[in-house]
C-alpha cells in the first residue's frame, strides 16, 4: 500500500460458487481521490466493490483501508472503519421515510460522529423537501440523493459509488455529477462503478478497466478514451 493511498486492494479474486466473477484485481485510491472503475456489464465491477465493502466473501486478494487490513472483515464492521458503499439498486426501506432513512444510518457510524441531518440537506435540498415523505414513493433520481445521504451521514473517509447515474435522467445525471464532485471535495475519496463516459471523465481523473472479471486498464480516463480498443470493445 502506498503511503499516499486510503484504499488498496491487490489480488483480489472473487466467486460465486464454481464461477469466478473477478480474478487478481488491483486498484489504489488517494484521499479525496475519486477512481472510476469502468467496463462492460458483468464485467465484475459490483462484485468487485462488494468484495471490498465485505458484503461478499473474498477467495483471495487483500483489501487495506486508511492502514488497516479489513479483507475478512463483515460489512457493519466495515463501515464503522469510515468505507461506505452505495449500491446499484440503492437497497432502501420503501415504507421508511427520508428522514427514517437517515436516521436509521448513523448507527453505523458507531465510534464516530455521524454527519447532521442539515449538512445532508445542504447537499440534497430535495430531501429536506421531502423529509417526511417515504422512500418508495421518491422518484428515481430521488431515491438515488436518498441512497447517497445515507451513506453520507455515516461520515465517511470513502465511497464506494455503485452506478449512481443508472437509469436516471440527463438532467438529474449532471445534478448528481455536481453533488458528488462536492462530496469529493470536502475529502472524501470515491471509488465510482460506472458504464457512462461522462460521468466518470467529469469526477475522475484516472480509471481501472475490467472485462470478464479481469483489469484490462489502468491508468488516465483522458487516456483510455483515446484507446479505440478500451472504447470499441467496452463502451460503444
Amino acid at each position: 500500500m502506498s503511503a499516499q493511498a486510503i484504499l488498496s486492494v491487490q489480488g483480489l479474486t472473487v466467486a460465486h460458487g464454481a464461477i469466478v466473477a473477478v480474478r487478481d484485481v488491483a486498484l489504489e485510491v488517494a484521499p479525496g481521490q475519486c477512481l472510476a472503475l469502468l467496463g462492460p456489464n458483468g464485467a465484475g465491477k459490483t462484485a468487485s466493490v462488494e468484495a471490498i465493502a465485505g458484503l461478499l466473501p473474498k477467495v483471495s486478494g487483500r483489501v487495506m483501508f486508511n492502514g488497516e487490513d479489513i479483507s475478512g472483515m463483515p460489512a457493519s464492521t466495515v463501515v464503522c472503519r469510515g468505507l461506505a458503499l452505495v449500491p446499484q439498486w440503492r437497497e432502501l426501506f420503501a415504507n421508511f421515510s427520508v428522514e427514517e432513512t437517515l436516521l436509521a444510518a448513523t448507527n453505523a457510524a458507531r465510534g464516530r460522529p455521524a454527519i447532521s441531518l442539515e449538512v445532508i440537506f445542504e447537499y440534497f435540498p430535495r430531501l429536506k423537501e421531502r423529509r417526511s415523505q417515504i422512500a418508495g414513493s421518491l422518484s428515481g433520481g430521488e431515491q438515488q440523493m436518498l441512497a447517497i445521504g445515507r451513506a453520507l451521514v455515516t461520515n465517511p473517509k470513502m465511497i464506494l459509488l455503485d452506478e449512481p447515474s443508472a437509469g436516471l435522467a440527463v438532467g438529474i445525471v449532471k445534478t448528481m455529477i455536481d453533488i458528488i464532485g462536492r462530496i469529493q471535495q470536502s475529502g472524501v475519496a470515491i471509488l465510482l462503478v460506472e458504464q457512462n463516459l461522462e460521468v466518470a471523465t467529469a469526477l475522475a481523473e484516472r480509471c481501472v478497466v475490467l472485462t470478464a472479471g479481469r483489469m484490462v486498464w489502468s491508468g488516465t480516463v483522458v487516456d483510455a478514451m483515446k484507446t479505440d480498443e478500451i472504447r470499441e470493445a467496452y463502451f460503444a
